[in-house]
């Protein structure tokens, strides 16, 4: 029976989501499955993906062979990293703590990168929002002065408009005592 580690889809149109599982390759895609090792969401930024690491690592000893995107996923994760320091354990190449530490180094690096990418995510968003207020403040205060230069003229319009019927008024009134 061949196996492969594959990626198994849920969710709605549009907004996928996947199950990491090992199924029988005449399987169907969204069938029936041997283990789920865990799940990938490729809808938020970074994809979150939860992975069973020591069952995944089992399954590619025994002969699983991942897809293409699943192999992408696993070495993400180190489940591949691991498998290939544990071959050199089992040659005698290097020693189970050389192994831990080098697997140690990579995950700690891999962590500084993703929280690297997280926080210049973080500081474009605020950017970009910083520079949205900025820019709505400044249509708000051009709308603001635009309303006073409007309700200046209507003043002036109807002061002046005042000032015509008192002076028609003072004319009136300079009129009548002439009769």
């Amino acid at each position: 029976m061949a196996v492969k580690i594959r990626l198994s889809r849920h969710g709605k149109k549009n907004h996928a989501f996947y199950h990491i599982v090992v199924a029988d390759v005449r399987a169907p895609r969204d069938g029936r499955y041997i283990e789920q090792i865990g799940s990938y969401n490729p809808n938020n930024n970074p994809a979150t993906i939860v992975l069973n690491s020591e069952r995944a690592l089992y399954w590619l000893n025994n002969g699983a062979q991942p897809t293409d995107t699943c192999r992408r996923i696993l070495s993400y994760e180190g489940v591949l990293l691991m498998k290939h320091l544990q071959g050199g354990i089992k040659k005698g190449a290097i020693t189970e703590e050389v192994a831990k530490q080098r697997f140690e180094a990579w995950k700690a690096a891999k962590e500084s990168k993703l929280s690297a990418k997280v926080q210049t995510i973080n500081n474009a968003k605020s950017a970009a929002t910083k520079e949205l207020l900025a820019n709505e403040a400044k249509v708000n205060q051009e709308r603001a002065e635009a309303i006073s230069k409007r309700k200046a003229e209507e003043a002036a319009a109807k002061a002046a408009e005042e000032a015509a019927k008192a002076a028609e008024a003072a004319a009136a009134e300079e009129a009548k005592p002439e009769e």
